[in-house]
């Protein structure tokens, strides 16, 4: 830390996914850059670790499509549940038609190593504790040891429970939905499926339908692993009850069999996530949250790194459009412009889908056409642009459009 500069144009708290995204574009943009991390890389991170089509395509605008390729491609879903199993393709569209699997310990390594080769000069194991105020601006980022680095924009990705958004006012509101979700890895023999996993109808020790589901993502035949996990959802009016380490393991006693799995759960964690916009205080005159630190996550199946991906590169475009640029309310139209009714909607359905009664009487419903599910997997996974012209992606907005005019907090507020 010591022979690190002690102010930059650009100052990046957070090396996941979004600040390391943001880092490589705006060092590739011209831009100085430090990206600083509490933790030592490689490091590990709570996630199913699955990379949908909306990933590849940032994933590709990286350059990092040949280093996706030598790990594992996936075809689609393969979607369990109410007695039926379907194969679902990726709907392809404006998005690739495959996915991938990477865990985290290295797709996170690999993307801060992109940002470092593009520019960025890169800090581990610097913890940011505070900050420094010039009046509304944000003047220095101070960390755990005490030093400071000035910075003219401060970029926060520090993950769900962002630490330095709380000092900065960031708020998480419970009232919408959001999850309870732990992961582990067992060693399968189905570790090179084309398709990913995932079961619909999640049950408890005691045969009690929870509203959530479980996932078997495949990590390819040269790690043997797969991903296995659980997610519930939840709200401050209907809190998740359940203890999601044994969840894990009665799922996987249940699918050991078909999927060939190994008796020892490695690696197991859970954590809570906010999704769908759930923050307010998402920027500041010099200052933005990006990614998970603002909720940047879908409320319908968790997946928060496409989305801290595009925000990374949303954040790291708009400075070099515009270097002062005032964020306090510029960032928030462009997180709401591009998320907010996708996520207005989908939180909407996620509300529902936190009744197991609910769920009870729809899944079987919903699972007895390919037809329907495909379109139920591109709404879920939000493999929607805003270039797709068909009728799903029409119906999509236009729900979303609808949905946004009603919500007494919308996304981001």
């Amino acid at each position: 830390m010591s022979e690190t500069p002690m102010r930059t144009d650009i100052l990046v708290i957070g090396a996941g996914p979004a600040g390391s995204a943001a880092a490589a574009w705006a060092a590739r943009l011209g831009l100085e850059v430090i990206l600083a991390d509490a933790a030592v890389f490689p490091r590990d991170k709570t996630c199913g670790d699955g990379l949908t089509p909306r990933a590849i395509g940032e994933l590709q605008a990286l350059g990092l499509e040949d280093w996706l390729r030598a790990h594992t491609t996936s075809q689609g879903l393969r979607a369990h549940g109410f007695g039926q199993t379907l194969q679902l393709p990726w709907p392809g569209g404006t998005l690739p038609d495959w996915g991938s699997a990477v865990p985290r310990t290295e797709l996170d390594d690999h993307l801060r190593t992109t940002a470092i080769k593009a520019g960025a000069t890169a800090i581990d194991g610097a913890r940011a504790t505070d900050v420094r105020m010039d009046g509304d601006r944000v003047s220095a980022v101070i960390f755990k040891d005490g030093r400071e680095i000035e910075c003219r924009t401060l970029i926060v990705a520090d993950g769900v429970r962002s630490t330095l958004g709380k000092k900065l006012g960031r708020e998480w509101h419970r009232d919408t939905v959001y999850a309870v979700a732990g992961r582990s890895y067992l060693t399968s023999t189905k570790a090179d499926d084309p398709w990913i996993s995932s079961h619909l109808e999640l049950r408890d020790e005691d045969d009690k339908i929870l509203s959530g589901y479980g996932w078997i993502f495949p990590l390819g035949a040269g790690s043997g692993e797969i991903n296995l996990g659980v997610g519930t959802l939840a709200t401050s009016k209907r809190p998740a009850d359940i203890a999601v380490k044994p969840l894990m393991a009665h799922y996987a006693k249940q699918r050991r069999a078909e999927f060939g799995l190994g008796d020892e759960l490695r690696l197991p964690t859970s954590a809570l996530l906010p999704m769908g916009g759930a923050v307010s205080n998402v920027a500041g005159r010099n200052w933005a949250l990006i990614g998970d630190a603002a909720a940047c996550v879908n409320p319908l199946n968790g997946e928060g790194i496409d989305y801290g991906l595009e925000s990374g590169r949303f954040i790291a475009e708009l400075l070099h459009s515009d270097p002062e640029v005032d964020l306090s309310t510029r960032w928030q139209a462009i997180l709401s412009e591009h998320y907010g009714e996708a996520f207005s909607i989908a939180r909407r359905l996620a509300g529902v889908a936190v009744v197991p009664k609910v769920l009870s009487a729809l899944g079987p419903v919903g699972m007895r056409t390919d037809w329907l599910m495909t379109l139920a997997l591109r709404w879920m996974g939000n493999l929607v642009t805003d270039e797709d012209r068909d009728r799903a992606a029409r119906v999509w907005r236009w729900a979303g459009q609808r949905s946004i005019k009603v919500d007494a907090r919308p996304p981001f507020t």
